[in-house]
């Protein structure tokens, strides 16, 4: 059973939300939050699989609570998904930044959410090939030269390759095909990439693709 939280200070918001994911067979909304700070607190302490988090909420706003839950060892686990009005909201590459695992736009379809909230829990990324295009154009934009820090020195040649695909938003069974290999021979490559740069999730691989250098804006593989 996939355990959900709701944060969004929209009560009307949260109650579509919950009603939709509620219906599922293996998903159940654990814990409801009007802001922020309520949402770090029940994080906490229900430990949720997965938790929708708006942004713009009092108390603390939803680029905070994410910064906090992905820094706390004990929520290692715990994958948040931004909701966000328009998808190229300002804010969400600070909350990918912060280790959000990716985002939806609020007006989704509701077999789309459903899908979503599947993925994250399964280590996917909500990151489409164009919106992952957008936002390494949006690294392009803030960050300066490539950290030399991000530990591409510990990952195999083929390991590179595999997260420079994911870095333009490759799934694994496009990576599987890109390589000619197996998509499960495909997930065990992005799954010992992770682990070696001690990334959350896709998401994060995203990050430091391009913040190493590894992906430049505008290079489709």
């Amino acid at each position: 059973m996939t355990r959900v939280l709701l944060a969004d200070d929209q009560m009307l918001v949260r109650a579509g939300f919950a009603a939709l994911l509620d219906a599922q067979p293996d998903i159940e909304v654990v814990g409801e939050a009007s802001d922020g700070a309520q949402a770090l607190s029940l994080v906490r302490e229900l430990t949720p699989d997965a938790v929708l988090m708006d942004i713009r909420m009092p108390v603390m706003d939803g680029l905070e609570a994410t910064r906090r839950i992905t820094e706390d060892a004990a929520l290692s686990e715990v994958k948040v998904v931004i909701l966000t009005t328009f998808e190229l909201d300002e804010y969400v590459f600070e909350a990918i930044r912060a280790g959000a695992s990716g985002f939806l736009v609020k007006d989704t379809e509701p077999e789309e959410l459903v899908r979503a909230v599947r993925a994250v829990v399964d280590g996917d990324a909500l990151l489409s090939p164009g919106v992952t295009r957008r936002l390494i154009a949006e690294f392009a934009a803030r960050s300066k030269e490539p950290s030399a820090a991000a530990g591409l020195e510990r990952l195999t040649e083929r390991e590179r390759e595999v997260m420079a695909l994911v870095g333009i938003g490759l799934s694994n069974e496009e990576i599987a095909r890109r390589l000619v290999v197996s998509p499960l021979t495909a997930k065990t490559h992005v799954s010992r990439t992770m682990v070696k740069l001690g990334a959350r999730d896709r998401a994060q691989l995203v990050v430091l693709a391009y913040e190493s250098g590894l992906v430049r804006p505008g290079w489709l593989g």
